[in-house]
C-alpha cells in the first residue's frame, strides 16, 4: 500500500499569525484552516501547522527554494522572521542557502539555484 499524501508539520503558537505568514509571506495557499490544526499547499505539497506550541526553537529540515533568496530573506525579516543566516554559497553546492526562523519557532532554509 502507497501513502495517499505526505504532509510536513510545523508547529505553531498563534495559528492566525502563522496561517498569515505562510499565506502571505512564503507564498502557500490554505486548504484548511483552524485553531489546532492548518493545512497548505504548494503544488503537492502541504504544509500542516500544527497548534499550542510554545514558541520554543523548532528545527525543522523543511526548505523553500526561489528563484530570488535574498529578497525573500528581506520580505521574512520584513514580516517578523528572523534571519538567522543570510543566503549565501558555499563552496561546491549549487545554490545560495539561507536559514530563518518564523515567529513560532520553526527554523526553515531557504535556498535559490545558481547552477
Amino acid at each position: 500500500m502507497k501513502p495517499e499524501k505526505v504532509k510536513f508539520m510545523l508547529m505553531a503558537a498563534d495559528m492566525k499569525r502563522a496561517v498569515s505568514f505562510y499565506r502571505d509571506v512564503i507564498g502557500l495557499e490554505p486548504l484548511f484552516v483552524s485553531d489546532f490544526w492548518t493545512e497548505m499547499r504548494f503544488g503537492d505539497a502541504i504544509i500542516a501547522l500544527h497548534g499550542g506550541h510554545d514558541g520554543s526553537r523548532n528545527p525543522t529540515g523543511l526548505s523553500f527554494q526561489y528563484e530570488d533568496v535574498l529578497t525573500m530573506a528581506e520580505k521574512i525579516a520584513g514580516a517578523g522572521g528572523k534571519i538567522l543566516q543570510s543566503p549565501q554559497q558555499r563552496e561546491g553546492e549549487p545554490i545560495l542557502l539561507g536559514v530563518y526562523r518564523d515567529a513560532e519557532g520553526n527554523e526553515v532554509f531557504i535556498t535559490q539555484y545558481v547552477g
